[in-house]
């Protein structure tokens, strides 16, 4: 698929790879309509693309993809905004790390990851994108627009990552769920495909403390921390090519060899 015909809805586009990507499209001539729950940010992504001089058109509306009907009526206005609908990156998603149970050394007290840390995550990385894929690719059906695609961005964290039972469970499943959604969408002319970045600089690693980032790099064997652009070459790959269907893709600088 050529990227200057898409008419694409990106979910957490306010800021990190969700703008990068909105940004990236909109200089290729896409029509992209991104989603947050952050409006200042959207507001942000909007005049990036303007003062970029980029081709296509970036608009711009709040989305809370744990708030179903929020979903469908998004999904509607997107398809409106951009007279069709034929793409979906699935890139909202929120941390709420913590081990499964932990023993304090010094109290002896057990702490163990609430249920609302769970729900929070499963809520957003999860079922907030299935919902998403669900609509728009209804959307897409219903209007007999065809070629389709839909990227879904899972993490590294899907192999299984201490501290993080809530997020890998997540992103794991989304993982998996490219694959049985990519056989169900074949016969409307809908690709379905997802990639797995690793340790990403974004707004959501920035605030990690120096000693926990400085380990995280000596892992990865490319010696460095990704960027938005690393991941973005992956997405335009699925993005454009047609005969790629089904699998997700790590990005990680080797991180999960």
């Amino acid at each position: 698929m050529n990227l200057s015909d898409l008419k694409i809805i990106i979910s957490g586009g306010a800021q990190g790879m969700g703008r990068h990507f909105a940004l990236r499209l909109a200089e290729a001539g896409a029509q992209v309509a991104v989603g947050d729950v952050n409006e200042e940010g959207l507001a942000e992504t909007a005049a990036a693309a303007v003062a970029s001089g980029a081709k296509g058109k970036v608009f711009t509306r709040k989305l809370n993809v744990a708030d179903e009907g929020d979903i469908g009526t998004f999904v509607n206005w997107a398809h409106e905004a951009m007279g069709g609908l034929n793409g979906l990156i699935n890139n909202a998603g929120i941390l709420r790390d913590g081990l499964l149970v932990k023993k304090d050394r010094e109290t002896g007290a057990v702490k163990k990851l609430t249920k609302d840390q769970w729900d929070a995550v499963i809520g957003v990385n999860l079922t907030g994108a299935t919902l998403l894929c669900r609509d728009v690719v209804a959307k897409m059906v219903e209007s007999g627009i065809k070629p389709g695609v839909v990227v879904n961005i899972s993490s590294v964290a899907r192999h299984g990552n201490r501290g993080q039972s809530n997020y890998s469970a997540a992103k794991s499943a989304l993982a998996t769920n490219t694959k049985t959604w990519a056989l169900e969408f074949a016969p409307f002319g809908i690709r379905c495909g997802a990639v797995a970045p690793g340790m990403i600089e974004t707004p959501m690693t920035a605030g990690m403390n120096q000693k926990a980032r400085d380990g995280l790099v000596a892992a990865i064997p490319v010696g460095r921390i990704g960027l938005p652009e690393d991941i973005w070459l992956g997405v335009k790959f699925v993005l454009e090519c047609d005969y790629f269907n089904g699998r997700c893709i790590d990005i990680d600088g080797g991180l999960s060899m």
